[in-house]
């Protein structure tokens, strides 16, 4: 239903290509995060949707369907155009995609993607991918900054409260977003895109994304676990052997097991049932039981749950003075955690004396869904045209919003001072090097990285001071 590339578009594109001046050969414009609730963006997503949507030449059967859906919406079809591209350019669109390398952490307002057009009798054709393009850029890139973000967030609580945060802090932010996600896609590139800084999901087409895209053999990882389902199918008076089957079913030494503990009573179950009859099996097991609640506030429950594990199983106090558990119990939050919620719930673990070593979390929607285009400020302008092989500025600048306000003439961006970088026009290079580099070519490739490669960019951020 949606592989003709011609319908990737809004419907007032079609129009487009009336609308230009005489005489007008090249349009070139750029994407950018204009502003919002990050100071800094982790770029991310491009390569798949270059993979995916532009590695596929159109075909005469896309031009006959779009022409037939347009004229019939009520929108003028540039059927000429279209068979220019199909004839001249054996389908493949005539255009050139420079980017910023994936990975890379920016400050906010930097130009990350800049596009024009190859064939000029084409000039159309750059804002005609403007839907297309910009939606593959901004989701991926917004959820990878969120997750990075959240990152940052709990790599302060680790090293603040523990000695080990290098070690645990990829496994500290589990991604449980699939089923809340709109679509599968958009489960696997937010879910792939939250990989580039961790490595703990249940999204499965996340592993299939970064395969298929990226080629990462495995880039993420998750244990067994448990749900209220397999919990309540025993019955109340069966809670206790419910966990002794998951202990039984699961509980080797070193592996780790997830379960669900507050069907009922998340009080009880984790000073009697787990503390009391259970304590020996899980101490004698060689696991790690993670204890999950799952109701309630976590500010108050995630304590609550730490105090009455540590009076039931020990542990001890870290040289920072902060208790952490013995190592045959944990807990996994993934109730209420978002970009909000989060440091609230790690400073309430801090004030209760206890090392955020001790705890994982989880994110559903608040990970994959409650992020849109505006989260960032996302948008793609046109800021340069060549008409009659004279390249103009192209800019808008609304007395009614400075913010909307767009950048003019051809873009770069270099290194500046310490570890920023900066966008600016591209005749004010002076020989630095451009990050925007050429990625993809008249139907061409031109730069396939791998996940790891990403990844390792990230892990060197922030660039910004």
């Amino acid at each position: 239903m949606f592989s003709n590339p011609i319908l990737n578009t809004d419907s007032y594109k079609a129009s487009h290509y009336l609308q230009y001046p005489p005489g007008t050969e090249v349009v070139s414009s750029y994407i950018e995060p204009r502003g919002g609730r990050f100071r800094e963006t982790l770029f991310f997503g491009l390569q798949a949707f270059l993979k995916e949507a532009l590695a596929h030449p159109l075909v005469q059967a896309d031009i006959d369907e779009a022409e037939a859906l347009f004229s019939a919406h009520g929108e003028p079809f540039n059927r000429a155009g279209w068979e220019r591209i199909l004839q001249q350019h054996g389908g493949c669109l005539p255009l050139e995609i420079s980017a910023l390398p994936e990975g890379l952490v920016v400050p906010t307002g930097t130009a990350l993607v800049q596009v024009h057009n190859t064939d000029p009798q084409l000039f159309w054709l750059t804002g005609y991918l403007e839907t297309a393009l910009l939606r593959a850029v901004w989701y991926p890139s917004t959820v990878a900054t969120l997750s990075w973000q959240m990152k940052q967030v709990l790599h302060r609580y680790l090293q603040e409260t523990g000695t080990q945060s290098g070690a645990q802090l990829q496994f500290k932010l589990h991604d449980f977003g699939a089923r809340g996600a709109s679509s599968r896609e958009s489960a696997a590139l937010g879910g792939m895109a939250h990989l580039v800084s961790f490595a703990g999901t249940d999204t499965v087409s996340a592993l299939l994304a970064a395969r298929r895209y990226y080629g990462a053999d495995m880039a993420g990882f998750s244990i067994p676990a448990a749900e209220h389902a397999t919990i309540t199918s025993w019955g109340r008076a069966g809670e206790v052997d419910a966990y002794a089957n998951m202990l039984a079913q699961f509980g080797k030494p070193g592996a780790v097991l997830a379960v669900v503990s507050d069907s009922y009573d998340i009080g009880h179950a984790v000073s009697h049932l787990w503390g009391e009859r259970l304590r020996r099996q899980v101490q004698e097991s060689g696991a790690t039981l993670v204890v999950r609640p799952d109701s309630g506030a976590p500010v108050q429950i995630v304590p609550e749950v730490l105090e009455r594990l540590y009076a039931a199983f020990g542990g001890h106090v870290n040289t920072r003075g902060y208790r952490v558990l013995s190592d045959c119990v944990r807990v996994i939050q993934g109730d209420g955690v978002d970009v909000n919620t989060l440091p609230l719930i790690l400073e309430s673990i801090r004030q209760a004396g206890f090392a955020t070593e001790n705890v994982a979390f989880g994110m559903g929607a608040g990970l994959l869904q409650k992020v849109d285009r505006d989260t960032l400020g996302f948008a793609m302008k046109a800021s340069a045209i060549r008409i009659d092989g004279q390249w103009h500025d192209v800019y808008k600048q609304p007395v009614t919003d400075p913010g909307k306000t767009s950048r003019r003439g051809r873009l770069a961006v270099v290194r500046g001072a310490g570890r920023r970088v900066d966008t600016l026009r591209a005749d004010a290079l002076g020989g630095r090097e451009n990050l925007l580099r050429p990625v993809y070519r008249n139907g061409e490739l031109l730069v396939d990285e791998d996940f790891d490669r990403i990844r390792e960019r990230a892990a060197r951020a922030p660039m910004c001071p």
